[in-house]
């Protein structure tokens, strides 16, 4: 079975980026760069940017699961249950002397021997079940339990708890609607048993039954344990498979970011050999121009130093976009943090930056490794407060030395109060006043940039907090100007910092 993740990025335009309420880490479609966007700006800058798709939406994520159950997982199950059964009816006769209608007992068991050996015979044992199969075979199950136990006692047998063991794996493994549909069978076979059932006798024909209360009891029990642990195993397998989900998205975005750099040394390399080539060409070229005879050859020469020309531009423009020296791998951090704003400079909001020491501190500005989980995580911060600003986005970079911080704020509506708690969880949520974020066009809402940014960011040493510079009544404080949304990272100094301000860089360095 293969599963494809699809990772939907980046945000929107024109009125879109206007908004009255702000929602968790939203994205979206793609951001087309301004009319005459440099290659860095564009391609080399934004290519992690993916379509948007519900392949990470938690509300789908048992559409995925029941596939991954194999048919050869059920029939071994199937084989100890098959087991367990002819064990308890052998030890129940022979050591409780227990009076059966054994004919009929067998059976039951015999046709689930039957099931199972067409299910190893004419399916690969490497099938995967759909959900419709899956839930065919589950409640295939419990009925076969269920005639056992109506001919053994019906709930004066205590293995009428094995019937949740269907009601386990529906959750965990089945949609919401079949869960609710095994669960609505579940409670009806055992309401069933309540009332109809051969009797249990010993071998002086003694009934063996509980008293009315008990047996009342137990089946109250049995009910609201089929609907505690429907809804608690679903809610756990909801989360873990989620995360599981939100987490090889991240791990896709980070190995992507890491490919990008590889390729910026690729074409770096291309455009450093190629450099000298062209230099002749159009030298070359050049001379012809001097020493053409007619007009049609010097018209020729002129537009081959023209081209060659063009070239040596498209050329350094890779190289600007993916050369790889010691400034790429190496550089002070306000420009790791501006490499990463780039990409939303041109969406009509101002981003400020205000890079400078503490007070106290040493002025000289760190340097810091070119990490593709800084830079990732701190574009989908700023990505984030562009997405949700009115006018402006700042920047602050701070140091001291024992702390590198980055803190982003904008001017826009802020959180919701409400979700501050759950910010970097990569879960879908209602709000408060029933909406959904799916009811926006364009929009994507699965807290899962905020996520992938508080992971890549926490990935690298950082400490991530979000929060208001409104209070809980929607009051500005105290700069009334930065009155949306604050997300801060801060990173041990010794962690991140390779070095203080260093010397201008060297030539660049072609990848061997």
């Amino acid at each position: 079975m293969t599963v494809i993740f699809a990772l939907p990025m980046t945000g929107r335009t024109g009125t879109e980026t206007r908004h009255t309420r702000r929602t968790i880490g939203d994205h979206t479609r793609r951001i087309d760069p301004a009319p005459g966007a440099a290659l860095q700006a564009g391609a080399m800058a934004n290519p992690h940017f993916l379509p948007a798709t519900d392949a990470l939406d938690p509300r789908h994520a048992f559409d995925r699961r029941a596939n991954w159950v194999r048919m050869r997982t059920l029939v071994l199950l199937r084989w100890i249950a098959i087991s367990g059964q002819i064990v308890a009816v052998i030890v129940g006769r022979s050591t409780f002397s227990l009076q059966f209608e054994i004919g009929l007992i067998y059976a039951t068991i015999g046709a689930a021997i039957i099931t199972n050996l067409m299910a190893v015979l004419i399916f690969p044992q490497n099938k995967r079940l759909s959900e419709t199969e899956l839930l065919a075979a589950l409640i295939l199950d419990m009925v076969q339990l269920s005639l056992l136990l109506a001919l053994t006692g019906g709930l004066n047998n205590p293995f009428a708890l094995l019937i949740l063991a269907q009601v386990a794996i529906s959750a965990t493994a089945l949609g919401r609607n079949s869960t609710i549909v095994v669960c609505a069978i579940a409670v009806g076979l055992i309401t069933t048993l309540l009332f109809f059932h051969l009797p249990l006798e010993d071998v002086e024909g003694r009934i063996l039954q509980l008293p009315p209360l008990f047996l009342a009891g137990f089946w109250a029990a049995i009910v609201i344990g089929i609907v505690f642990q429907a809804a608690y195993a679903r809610r756990v397998i909801s989360e873990v498979s989620t995360m599981s989900d939100a987490l090889a998205a991240t791990q896709m975005a980070l190995a992507r970011e890491q490919k990008l750099t590889d390729l910026g040394g690729v074409v770096a390399a291309a455009a450093h050999e190629l450099g000298t080539p062209l230099s002749t060409i159009a030298l070359v070229a050049g001379e012809m121009i001097d020493e053409a005879e007619t007009d049609t050859l010097r018209d020729d020469a002129v537009l081959i130093r023209a081209q060659a020309d063009r070239c040596r531009e498209i050329l350094r423009s890779m190289g600007q976009a993916g050369n790889q020296d010691r400034h790429i791998r190496i550089a002070p951090v306000s420009s790791v943090i501006e490499e990463a704003a780039e990409p939303h400079r041109g969406r009509g909001i101002d981003l400020v930056f205000d890079c400078r020491a503490e007070a106290g501190s040493d002025a000289s500005q760190p340097s810091i490794e070119r990490r593709p989980e800084i830079v990732h995580g701190a574009r989908n911060l700023i990505q984030n407060a562009v997405d949700f600003a009115q006018v402006r986005v700042w920047v602050d970079i701070r140091w001291s030395d024992t702390v590198v911080a980055l803190r982003i704020s904008d001017d826009g509506p802020g959180f919701p109060p409400e979700a501050l708690p759950f910010l970097g969880d990569p879960f879908l949520r209602h709000r408060k006043d029933g909406t959904h974020p799916d009811s926006r066009p364009g929009y994507e809402g699965l807290g899962l940039g905020l996520f992938i940014a508080k992971t890549l960011l926490e990935r690298s040493g950082a400490e991530i907090t979000f929060a208001n510079a409104r209070d809980g009544f929607g009051h500005a404080i105290p700069d009334t100007a930065r009155s949306g949304a604050i997300a801060s990272a801060v990173w041990p100094r010794e962690t991140l910092a390779v070095a203080a301000d260093r010397s201008p860089l060297g030539p660049n360095l072609p990848t061997r």
